[in-house]
């Protein structure tokens, strides 16, 4: 699935690029964007580490892919021949809840949910009439998974480094409005061993993002 999502965002970089290219004139990148997106998280459900980090006794339990939303700021800084260089952040949070059959004996409904933030350098290729991005950033996440009707614990609330990178493009429908999608990784780093359990493992989480932007 990653392979494939990592060929899709190529393949977006390269269309929106050449479309992009396809149009005079060419409008700069405009200084400043801003992209609220929609978030599917493939969170992943087959860890067997990640469910004794809370003390869960099967993998079963984990809620797998789940929903959220993101929001980032892009400044674009100056164009080097065709790529226009930025930087920017992000911030997201998203959720998941699995609930296992009522005739699953032993399995309990976990509540899981992911908040995060860090900072991006950006390399774009295009215009304001749409263009195409590589991207990549460190910041900071924090990953609960909490069984329903039981506390958070240490591990819950651990805000761990975290790095990201992926790419996707925009395209302008009005002059301040267009819509945009991103593909990302997340590279979250393991988690310190709780009295529950051993720390959460390091972990790759696949991202999904679609909305508009402003400019």
């Amino acid at each position: 699935m990653r392979r494939a999502a990592l060929a899709l965002v190529a393949a977006t970089v390269l269309s929106a690029n050449e479309r992009a290219f396809a149009q005079e004139p060419l409008a700069p990148i405009p200084r400043v964007a801003v992209d609220v997106h929609g978030i599917i998280p493939v969170f992943p459900n087959d860890n067997a580490q990640l469910a004794a980090s809370r003390g869960l006794t099967s993998v079963g339990e984990l809620p797998g892919a789940g929903i959220g939303g993101r929001v980032g700021v892009h400044l674009y800084l100056f164009k080097w021949k065709a790529i226009t260089v930025g930087v920017g952040g992000e911030v997201f949070s998203a959720r998941s809840t699995s609930a296992p059959p009522d005739a699953t004996i032993g399995l309990m409904a976990v509540n899981e949910r992911l908040t995060s933030a860090d900072g991006q350098v950006s390399f774009n290729f295009g215009s304001a009439h749409g263009w195409s991005y590589l991207s990549g950033g460190m910041g900071r996440s924090q990953w609960s998974l909490v069984p329903a009707g039981q506390s958070a614990t240490s591990a819950d609330i651990e805000t761990l480094p975290t790095v990201n990178y992926g790419g996707g493009a925009h395209w302008s429908i009005k002059r301040h409005l267009g819509f945009s999608l991103d593909l990302r990784l997340y590279e979250i780093q393991p988690g310190t061993a709780t009295i529950v359990g051993p720390g959460s493992p390091r972990t790759r989480l696949l991202v999904f993002g679609a909305g508009i932007f402003l400019k």
